[in-house]
Formats: C-alpha cells, structure tokens, sequence
C-alpha cells in the first residue's frame, strides 16, 4: 500500500479512496528510471491536464499505434484506473478491473469476454473527453491524468516503421 492504494476513506480507512495522483507520477518515473538502468525493457511517461485526451492526434491515441498502453483515470462510480489497450476506428479497446456480467445500459459500451487477455471492453472516443462524471468520461481537463507505458522490445518506431514508395 505504499505506492497505490495510498488514500484514506472516511475514519481513516486505508486504501479506501484509492490510488493518488502523486502515486501514480512516482510510478511512472520510477518505472522510466527502471527502463533506462535496462532492468526491464520499459518505457513510461507520465501526463496530466490537457494532454489527457481522445483524438486522434493525442498522446493515447499515438502511444495505443505505437503497441504502447495507457493506464487512465476516470470515471465509472467514482474516480476509477482503466488500462487502454488498442483503438480502431474511433473505438477505445480497454481492460476494466470492475466486472459488470450485465453491461451497461449505454449501448454503445460492449463488454466482451472473448479477449481476456487483451481487453473486456470497448468504448467510443466520445465518451472520453466528457468533462462530466459519467461512465468514462476523462472528467475536467485540470484533473486528468494518464501514464503511457512501453515494451522497448515491441514499441513501434519511425526507424522500425519506414515505409519504402517506388
């Protein structure tokens, strides 16, 4: 409960308010220092306000082409971490810790078990950027935050990724 968890609910119940933004900047830089020291092939950056967003020129969006991934703060009964694992055409691919067997009453969210692995559901860009706290919804650009995570061995780069026009 050091580094996640970190938060005191009412009575001063430990890990009941979850994991503070400041643990998860910490997290993030120490993983990167991970990384460089070559401890483990990782790469990770930490980002916060508006460079939490879902288009398709953001950090996410660029980081989810490159096979990086992206923990995420957001909302779905309260403030809640999701991992975002792949995007196709305006579709957020994500693994959500909450197991809902009954769905969500917005049809545009699937939930899938087919890809247990991979991700268990899949949500629209536009539910993202909301600055409400509805399900998914970023919340207020000024309380974003997200961290980009990378395997060194697979992330896509522009040397791995030259394309050769005749």
């Amino acid at each position: 409960m050091l580094y996640s968890l970190d938060c005191y609910g009412s009575g001063g119940a430990p890990g009941k308010r979850g994991t503070s933004r400041m643990a998860m900047m910490f997290l993030s830089n120490w993983l990167e220092g991970v990384g460089k020291t070559g401890i483990l092939p990782v790469e990770s950056r930490y980002l916060s306000g508006r460079d939490v967003r879902m288009d398709a020129h953001s950090s996410l969006v660029d980081a989810l082409h490159r096979n990086g991934v992206a923990v995420v703060r957001l909302y779905l009964d309260g403030e809640h971490y999701v991992l975002l694992t792949g995007e196709k055409e305006g579709r957020v691919y994500l693994f959500d810790p909450y197991y809902l067997p009954d769905g969500f009453a917005e049809t545009e969210i699937e939930n899938t078990t087919d890809h247990p692995f991979h991700y268990n559901r899949i949500v629209p860009f536009s539910y993202f950027n909301r600055e409400t706290q509805a399900p998914y919804a970023l919340g207020s650009e000024a309380e974003r935050e997200a961290v980009l995570l990378f395997d060194t061995r697979t992330k896509l780069t522009e040397e791995k990724a030259i394309e050769y026009f005749i």
